[in-house]
């Protein structure tokens, strides 16, 4: 399915490009290029025929189910949020995305599914992402602040508590996400039953070393003479140009086989029931305007500023091999901190994209540890 999917995104790059490759030599394309246009409108109708088909697969049938997509008024503007569940009865599961700005709202649609079973998974365009920043425009960048954005979330929080009738609320952050996760917990911890971290954020300042250090080793490891000659070329971090971060980018996700992951995200984006190519534009361009505002913000971000103690359980869900946010790192800022419960689960072959890429074995581990907090109460 996924292969088919990438087959249909690459299909609709190639038009594309063909297209800009006329105004790249200056030439005006034809009003209405025929063999193009049928093209296109041969790949839109199938494209429109898997959407439906996939709202009709993925459709919350049940009496007590739940399947909402709305803007709610969070932090002064209007804010897209997804709501879907089998049972109303369930716990409530607040995902942060990544990123910063990466939305797993136009995509996630068939890996949260199973999910949807044991939990009413709430997932939520942050301030200056996805369709909130489609909403607000970019006028709205001064107000993209991790201050403001865990003050969103705790609104959200609220918002939630009082709709679906919960006292409390589960969360789960991924990478960026979890810098919100323990901020919004530490901030709020009377409206969270537990918090969540995947991809864990821990130490900006040792990260960038410590994942180029263990590149390297994984590079010997597996004799991949590339990868040693391209790390090896580029040299530790600190760097003094973009060709560092670039490289050991690359190398993370080949090595956590996230790069066909990665591809796929944008073809299951596009027959995600209600998208359409704007909401792949939308994600690419609040991953431009919240990197450019929120890296400078977090890069450097140190264990204190995530927070040492906690007044309620916490969890790391880590990668078995996370070479964006270090899995030692990871489990080095868990074993700091002071918790009423707190837990380090590894999951076996999971790179940065765990959470996506092992998704049932993620599930699993949350129906086993965490969801139980919520019900006992």
């Amino acid at each position: 399915m996924i292969r088919f999917i990438f087959a249909c995104y690459l299909l609709l790059f190639c038009l594309g490009l063909e297209m800009f490759g006329q105004v790249a030599k200056g030439q005006q394309p034809p009003a209405t290029p025929p063999a193009i246009d049928s093209e296109y409108r041969k790949f839109d109708d199938l494209a429109s025929f898997l959407r439906t088909r996939n709202a009709e697969q993925y459709a919350i049938l049940s009496p007590k189910g739940i399947d909402e997509g709305s803007f709610v008024k969070i932090g002064g503007i209007e804010q897209w949020i997804t709501i879907r569940g089998q049972d109303r009865d369930n716990p409530v599961l607040l995902f942060l995305h990544g990123g910063p700005g990466d939305v797993t709202n136009p995509w996630s649609f068939a890996l949260f599914a199973p999910w949807e079973k044991y939990f009413t998974v709430v997932q939520w365009d942050e301030r200056g992402s996805g369709r909130t920043l489609r909403k607000s425009g970019p006028a709205v960048a001064p107000t993209i602040t991790v201050d403001r954005m865990v003050q969103d979330g705790i609104e959200l929080t609220e918002y939630l508590r009082k709709h679906l009738g919960k006292e409390k609320i589960i969360i789960v952050g991924h990478s960026f996400g979890s810098i919100l996760g323990t901020r919004m917990v530490r901030a709020r911890p009377d409206i969270f039953y537990a918090c969540v971290g995947t991809g864990q954020v821990a130490d900006g300042s040792k990260n960038p070393s410590v994942t180029y250090e263990a590149l390297v080793k994984k590079a010997k490891a597996t004799g991949d003479e590339r990868a040693i000659e391209e790390l090896s070329r580029v040299g530790p971090p600190p760097w003094n140009s973009a060709d560092g971060y670039r490289v050991q980018h690359k190398w993370a996700n080949a090595f956590e086989g996230a790069d066909q992951f990665l591809d796929a995200t944008i073809g299951l984006a596009l027959v995600a029931p209600g998208n359409s190519v704007q909401d792949i534009n939308d994600s690419g361009d609040g991953q431009l305007l919240s990197g450019e505002r929120l890296w400078p913000q977090v890069k450097s971000i140190q264990p204190a500023d995530l927070g040492l103690e906690f007044s309620i359980p916490f969890f790391v869900f880590q990668g078995e091999e996370d070479f964006t946010t270090s899995t030692a790192l990871a489990r080095q800022y868990l074993e700091s901190i002071k918790a009423p419960r707190k837990e380090f689960v590894l999951i076996k072959g999971g790179g940065h994209f765990a959470v996506f890429m092992r998704s049932d074995q993620f599930l699993q581990e949350l129906v086993a540890r965490v969801r139980p907090l919520a019900q006992a109460h």
